[in-house]
């Protein structure tokens, strides 16, 4: 099933001109800057994977708001100068960030003196990973790599895999300073655009922000598209609860926090995985089996790739999800895991990867010979 919009359908006022994606796979898109309707854009970046992070931008009557900046400053800098144009007679006057994810605000001090809104739990958790650490992550992992060890070579290909693209050198952590919970409505230069609070779910606190005059919402990482989601922080039930909420809204172009603009069925799709993951590890769990097995049971299985999942990128993100949703399962949501077992988790997630070696992005899948 294609959960994407046929992106042709929708101008493009400036494509990097990128050949391949950050992690050297085909794009399934070009990455660049797409006009989606009347004063409505999109930062497109191809395929979804780690960082290739989706902004919006949204213009009114002499002031503009962007939603998210990126992960790294020269990347942001890059969309700044593509949408340049355009707010330099509507200056961007508001910052939205969809969640606390790095890759969604860390380049939020480009953008001094405007307002940055999140929710009062996005805000929560913006301190809570350090661009330093990203840095000493890739350091760490380009040395595991060479090391053939109980694994460790393909722990640290996976990691340095990750952050190679990036350049978290120069980052100040700028977290939003106006918050909201629930609902908030803003006047964007005589447009009306609604902030939807949805969280806990991908992370602690999800926000969507919603056109209605354009019937266009834009999803932060509420939506995956082609890419498998991560649930850092749950519980399922809610981000679930999120989709019917999109599927029950008047609107035709749903902007993903990562992958390719969608329609409705793209976001059936998405719940429909999270309705399959959320049944076969209830049902595994009952029975007692540890997250570490029944993750391997799911992604070693029939089902997962006759349903198309395993074609999905990086779907090895499942065995964090499961760790996440048994915690929930047993009654344990409400303890936060510690950054060491987080480490220890992803530790595991990445050496598992390796078994997936026909899996985007390759190079965190398979080990350079």
């Amino acid at each position: 099933m294609n959960a994407q919009l046929p992106i042709n359908q929708f101008k493009i006022l400036h494509a990097t001109g990128a050949t391949l994606t950050r992690f050297g796979e085909v794009p399934n898109f070009n990455e660049g800057l797409y006009e989606l309707g009347k004063g409505a854009y999109a930062w497109m970046v191809p395929n979804g994977s780690w960082g290739e992070t989706n902004c919006g931008l949204i213009v009114g009557d002499g002031e503009s708001v962007l939603i998210d900046t990126l992960w790294d400053l020269p990347y942001t800098r890059q969309m700044m100068s593509a949408i340049e144009p355009i707010v330099n007679t509507a200056p961007i006057n508001t910052v939205v960030n969809t969640h606390s994810d790095g890759d969604h605000f860390w380049g939020n001090q480009l953008f001094p003196n405007r307002d940055i809104i999140a929710t009062q739990a996005c805000k929560d958790m913006m301190h809570h990973i350090s661009p330093k650490s990203m840095t000493a992550l890739g350091k760490v992992g380009a040395v595991a790599s060479k090391v053939p060890v109980f694994g460790a070579n393909k722990i640290g290909n996976w990691f340095s895999g990750m952050v190679k693209p990036y350049d978290y050198s120069n980052i100040i952590i700028t977290p939003a300073n106006k918050t909201f919970t629930q609902e908030l409505t803003l006047n964007v230069g005589g447009r009306e655009v609604v902030l939807m609070e949805m969280g806990p779910a991908h992370t602690s606190g999800d926000a969507m922000v919603y056109l209605p005059d354009s019937k266009l919402l834009y999803t932060g990482d509420l939506l995956f598209i082609d890419s498998t989601p991560p649930l850092w922080a749950g519980p399922v039930e809610n981000w679930i609860t999120a989709i019917d909420r999109m599927l029950e809204m008047d609107v035709d172009i749903f902007v993903p926090g990562h992958g390719a603009l969608t329609d409705r069925q793209g976001v059936i799709r998405v719940k429909d995985y999270w309705e399959f993951i959320y049944e076969e590890v209830s049902r595994r769990n009952k029975l007692g089996m540890p997250p570490a097995e029944i993750a391997r049971e799911i992604l070693f299985g029939s089902d997962i790739e006759r349903l198309g999942f395993l074609k999905w990128d990086s779907p090895e993100r499942l065995f964090l999800s499961t760790h996440v949703l048994c915690k929930h399962l047993n009654g344990e949501g409400d303890k936060h895991q510690s950054t060491p077992e987080v480490f220890s988790i992803l530790s595991k997630q990445g050496k598992l990867a390796h078994e997936l070696p026909l899996c985007r992005p390759r190079c965190m899948h398979r080990l350079k010979h």
